[in-house]
């Protein structure tokens, strides 16, 4: 059966929610892939740098936390890329595609010897993550029809933050128990169950016929969609300047068991999983408001979570909140991304990945460097706020320049026919 352009009329309730679940569950195998680094990451400091870990575990973090870094940079390669170059294949087959590309790059992070290996593996795993995160929520857009759109987009995503409640936890606990190796065979496992429901439930959808490399690739040459993706990258980044070295945070400095990090973990993920859902519902009421509240909200939990940490109750208080928001910001950024690109949506909603695997990046790579500078594992939560903070005064540029531009008659024009969003 083929979804039409237009909407969900020829498909049954059931036949929607079905593809829709197939969708989360490939977000739901990202979300593993991703994160599960998180809470093994002193398990895969102490396997592949051994030396570096009997001299100095801190320092041995730090370093491991390139694997997460490495997989941030995959993604921000690979979104703009496979999204412009693909624009025109029909959606299912590359979704198919993408997972295939999944399963086989996780394999290899977990067979690989060498922690160089390692870090090219994940490189390589990670390429597929945005394109494939913006193809599903142009697919769950059309299955939820006219005036859902954020709300598909936040289904898609709800795969990805219910991994962090369920799948994260319970990988690193397998982790734990049976070495960061079979984690990464089991979170691959997953990939192959999605393919497999991918392609029994979701529907036939075709490209955009009339795509080309040029006209995607012309979103980069707005200054609003300059704006956004700097808001993802830089913003966002502080969820991950935390969340990278939860599982040290957690031990070292609120003096939890190592065997209690999952518990972090899934406090984490219940945050990020309420928050995706609310942030998808607000930014079909308001993109501009709905953003100034999360942002205002984790710079909150950011300072709580900061002031609070060694204490178990703020700890998990803390990390709750931060990943609310923080999760809540994403449905939000790639609605106003969707917005602001006008025909260029394939890549469009593939960049918010980008950008905020940016922000994976320079916020596991920023924490990093204030460990290894010895300012402690509180550290990286200050420079998580200083990236937040950052992140809403882009917002208040980029809606400013807007509101500005609509004074003089130069309002931007929207390809979806949405409100503009500066209401």
């Amino acid at each position: 059966m083929t979804l039409s352009a237009d909407g969900p009329a020829t498909l049954s309730p059931a036949r929607i929610r079905f593809a829709l679940l197939a969708l989360a569950l490939g977000g739901f195998g990202i979300g593993a892939t991703e994160f599960v680094a998180m809470g093994l990451l002193p398990n895969i400091a102490a396997d592949l740098l051994p030396g570096l870990y009997a001299a100095s575990p801190e320092d041995a973090n730090a370093k491991a936390g390139w694997i997460i870094t490495a997989y941030a940079a995959g993604v921000v390669v690979g979104a703009p890329t496979i999204a412009a170059a693909a624009a025109r294949w029909p959606r299912k087959r590359l979704l198919l595609a993408l997972l295939t590309a999944f399963a086989l790059g996780t394999v290899a992070s977990a067979l690989l010897p060498t922690f160089e290996l390692v870090l090219v593996a994940r490189f390589v795993a990670a390429v597929p993550h945005g394109a494939y995160f913006g193809i599903a929520s142009l697919v769950a857009a059309g299955l939820m029809g006219p005036g859902k759109r954020a709300r598909g987009v936040a289904l898609v995503l709800s795969g990805l933050t219910i991994a962090n409640v369920v799948g994260v936890p319970a990988i690193t606990w397998l982790g734990q128990l049976s070495g960061w190796r079979i984690a990464y065979l089991a979170v691959a496992m997953i990939f192959v169950v999605t393919f497999v429901a991918v392609a029994i439930a979701v529907p036939w959808q075709p490209g955009d016929p009339a795509a080309t490399m040029g006209r995607e690739l012309r979103a980069f040459t707005r200054a609003q969609v300059s704006f956004a993706l700097a808001i993802g990258a830089i913003g966002f980044g502080g969820l991950f300047a935390v969340y990278t070295y939860v599982a040290p945070l957690a031990t070292d400095v609120t003096g939890l068991a190592p065997g209690l990090v999952p518990v972090a973990l899934i406090v984490v993920g219940l945050g990020m999983t309420i928050g995706n859902l609310v942030g998808g519902r607000l930014a079909d009421w308001s993109v501009r408001r709905s953003m100034y509240l999360f942002f205002a909200v984790l710079a909150a939990a950011l300072v709580l979570l900061g002031c609070t940490a060694s204490n178990p109750v703020g700890l998990f208080t803390g990390l709750f909140l931060v990943g609310g928001a923080s999760s809540a910001l994403s449905p939000t950024i790639q609605a106003r991304l969707m917005d602001v690109a006008r025909d260029s949506q394939s890549i469009a909603a593939a960049l918010n990945h980008s950008a905020l695997n940016v922000g994976n990046s320079l916020g596991a790579l920023l924490g990093g460097m204030v460990i290894a500078a010895g300012l402690g594992y509180v550290a990286p939560v200050w420079v998580g706020l200083l990236m937040t903070v950052a992140g809403i005064a882009l917002a208040l540029a980029s809606f400013g320049l807007q509101r500005a531009q609509a004074k003089r008659g130069a309002a931007l024009p929207y390809a979806t026919g949405a409100t503009p969003a500066i209401d």
